[in-house]
């Protein structure tokens, strides 16, 4: 989990932004990670962009991410199909279990996404409103809703196209290519690896040492 120091600028972004659906305030100190994402699309050259950006709580940056994507048909399309990418990119690096703020641009999505939340509490998984996902998106709903189920609390607030820090990725993904070749920041706990679990503490050695002196 992120060591809690200075804010993240992601942090103080959810602060301040609504968030649909949700009766009660964001409760920022209970979110490990926050996810900004935003997609486009261009009528003209008929391709989009997918833009994310995740970083921890204390604001160290876990990822970013600027793709072209030159299959989405419409600019709601590519909203969802950027909070797919970034919430799986996301749950690769974090630890299960973790509380995550996303920050998005697109009402409707972000309603859904509150509402699929609160459903994760029903016992019948029925969301307190009717979901209208676009039909191309549906393949990708499914995929945020799988991610919203694996995390223990997801809240998603709305902002303004222009204040969203992952807007420039998703719309000049050739100019900000190179954020691509970041390098990955994994937040999982660390393992102790076979080598390490195979030595005994010092306590378990000295009492082997002990019985092997007293059966001399």
């Amino acid at each position: 989990m992120a060591v809690h120091g200075r804010s993240s600028p992601l942090r103080a972004l959810f602060d301040e932004s609504p968030t649909p659906h949700i009766a009660h305030p964001p409760r920022t100190h209970h979110r490990d990670f926050y996810v900004a994402t935003d997609g486009s699309y261009s009528l003209q050259s008929d391709d989009g962009g997918l833009g994310a950006i995740i970083e921890t709580r204390d604001g160290k940056r876990v990822a970013r991410l600027s793709v072209p994507d030159e299959s989405v048909t419409d600019n709601n399309v590519a909203e969802y199909r950027a909070l797919h990418l970034g919430l799986d990119v996301l749950a690769a690096r974090a630890p299960t279990g973790a509380r995550v703020g996303v920050l998005v641009d697109h009402d409707d999505l972000a309603a859904n996404v509150n509402s699929a939340a609160l459903a994760t509490r029903r016992t019948d998984n029925t969301p307190p409103r009717k979901l209208s996902v676009p039909p191309a998106g549906e393949h990708h709903w499914r995929g945020i809703r799988a991610r919203v189920s694996r995390f223990g609390e997801i809240r998603a607030a709305v902002l303004e196209s222009g204040q969203n820090p992952a807007h420039a990725l998703a719309n000049a993904p050739e100019e900000f290519a190179h954020v691509n070749r970041e390098s990955d920041r994994c937040l999982l706990p660390e393992r102790t690896t076979s080598s390490e679990a195979q030595i005994p503490p010092p306590s378990r050695a000295d009492r082997q040492t002990g019985d092997s002196r007293a059966s001399d």
